[in-house]
């Protein structure tokens, strides 16, 4: 497994990118059926885990998950639009995908900037709603970040 160093690096940063985002009110890690998804004031919340972690010669492969979501809310007035529908998903999906776009931008800028680790590949964001207690919509993307070890084997 990754050292506490890097782990707290590659975490921390992620959490740090995320929470300087004015369109993330929280950001949570680990296992989200911990998270309190039904308190409505977490919302826009960003959550991730370190799904594993791949050792190769003096790096770690760190493959991450992160899914960011809001708030669907819905009124009783029939559409006008029916393209939008009575709801705010589709504000959901273009606010939560400028978030993760954001964020996959600035971890490859950090790592242009010699920090010790980048992203390998493309990463893809899947679409999600209704998911949750509070009925939720926004973004999951899985990626890996190659980074640097900083233990020392002597």
């Amino acid at each position: 497994m990754a050292s506490a160093k890097t782990f707290y690096s590659v975490t921390e940063k992620l959490r740090d990118i995320l929470l300087d985002d004015v369109n993330v009110n929280t950001v949570t890690y680990g296992d989200i059926t911990k998270v309190a998804t039904h308190k409505t004031t977490i919302y826009p919340l960003s959550h991730f885990v370190v799904n594993s972690v791949q050792v190769q010669d003096n790096v770690f492969i760190i493959n991450i998950s992160l899914a960011c979501m809001d708030i669907i809310d819905q009124t009783n007035i029939s559409p006008k639009d029916h393209f939008n529908g009575n709801d705010n998903q589709m504000d959901i999906f273009n606010t939560q995908l400028a978030v993760i776009s954001r964020a996959i931008l600035l971890l490859r800028r950090a790592a242009a900037s010699d920090a010790g680790f980048k992203i390998i590949g493309e990463p893809t964001m899947q679409q999600f709603n209704h998911r949750f207690e509070d009925v939720v919509a926004g973004w999951d993307v899985t990626f890996d970040l190659m980074v640097v070890q900083d233990m020392s084997i002597c």
